[in-house]
């Protein structure tokens, strides 16, 4: 299953878009070992939701170092002998950053970050998970967590746009943006199917998939 696949896959999107069920699916699928963000370890997580101002560098701060302490274990464990899905994809910290830090503390955030994150390696494949902001609302509903039924809808459209805007100009990966607005790879095998033929296939460089107008 894995001889023509990326040996480092991240899969990434906004807060309800489905990438760590689908991280999950994939590494299943694949036999890839899965690399997850823990937000459920995250101290700070609950009470920056209730208080955003407060608490956004201190939880920035712990994803920062947690998603830096996974990372060392590629390197530790030989990247390039062990096939790896994650959820994430650790340039998009600073996108949170952009969006939760005032002007010092995303200064303090910025030179705490590039000291830590410099031998990071490069997935050789992002997806990239999109969907409406009404839809993500949605699903941040349907899936319960209580902390999150506290995010707002202004802050969810705004991470939402800061996402697209940055894998428009993402160029460091190979990139497959895929539309989930009325596909679902989770829940539904023959669009799970379709997704895995397609990424079986899928050539370097940016590439959209939006299977509602495709009959791949």
């Amino acid at each position: 299953m894995t001889e023509h696949l990326p040996y480092y896959i991240a899969i990434e999107g906004p807060i309800g878009v489905g990438k760590t069920s689908l991280a999950k699916r994939l590494a299943e699928t694949f036999e890839y070992e899965l690399l997850l963000e823990e937000p459920n370890k995250n101290p700070f997580l609950d009470r920056f939701y209730e208080n955003p101002q407060r608490h956004a560098l201190a939880t920035q701060l712990f994803f920062l170092f947690q998603r830096v302490e996974q990372i060392r274990t590629l390197h530790q464990n030989d990247l390039f002998k062990n096939l790896r899905i994650a959820d994430f994809l650790i340039d998009k910290d600073m996108l949170f950053a952009q969006q939760n830090l005032d002007k010092d503390e995303y200064n303090l955030y910025g030179q705490i970050y590039d000291h830590l994150t410099i031998n990071a390696p490069k997935p050789n494949l992002i997806i990239y998970l999109q969907a409406s902001t009404a839809a993500l609302l949605e699903r941040i509903k349907e899936r319960g967590v209580a902390s999150e039924q506290l995010i707002e809808l202004d802050y969810l459209d705004q991470l939402n746009n800061a996402y697209a805007e940055f894998f428009h100009y993402y160029k460091d990966s190979s990139l497959l943006i895929v539309n989930t607005e009325e596909f679902d790879p989770i829940h539904s095998e023959p669009d799970y199917k379709r997704l895995v033929k397609h990424i079986q296939k899928c050539p370097n460089g940016t590439h959209y998939f939006n299977p509602t107008n495709s009959l791949l």
